[in-house]
């Protein structure tokens, strides 16, 4: 379990990094026009545009809490279960959520003008690894 525990830990960190700075989705609007948007790209317009609110929810729940569930869960590795950092796990393990980050993709792409075709590039991939390991490994830190 430990072997595995090592092996997870590394893949969701690196996915969740490129998660955040690879392009998510490419929109095409008018045949020629073309959006490549990452999810921190995502963040800042939302927020360059006025909408500060939804920008804090999304960085909050997309970005904020599982960065901070991921290294919780290195500290429990770290320390072997004998920190407070379980306890802070499961707290923050309910609130960091895949679906928030869906919906500000879904809200991004109904920004954007004109008829757009969407297709889901790399880091969309990237991101829903970091969140499958990530849940993995804060199950098997539960356990052990």
């Amino acid at each position: 379990m430990r072997l595995f525990l090592a092996l997870l830990l590394p893949i969701s960190t690196f996915s969740f990094a490129l998660g955040l700075t690879q392009p998510l989705m490419r929109f095409e609007r008018l045949y020629f026009l073309e959006d490549r948007p990452s999810l921190i790209r995502m963040i800042t317009e939302l927020w360059q545009d006025g909408d500060a609110a939804l920008a804090g929810i999304v960085a909050l729940f997309s970005v904020g809490f599982p960065a901070i569930k991921i290294l919780l869960i290195h500290i429990a590795v770290l320390t072997g279960g004998k920190s407070r950092s379980l306890a802070l796990l499961s707290m923050v393990s309910k609130w960091s959520m895949l679906d928030v980050m869906l919906v500000a993709l879904v809200l991004f792409a109904a920004k954007t003008s004109g008829l757009a075709a969407a297709a889901i590039l790399p880091g969309l991939w990237f991101y829903a690894a970091a969140t499958l390991s990530t849940a993995v490994a804060a199950n098997l830190c539960a356990r052990a």
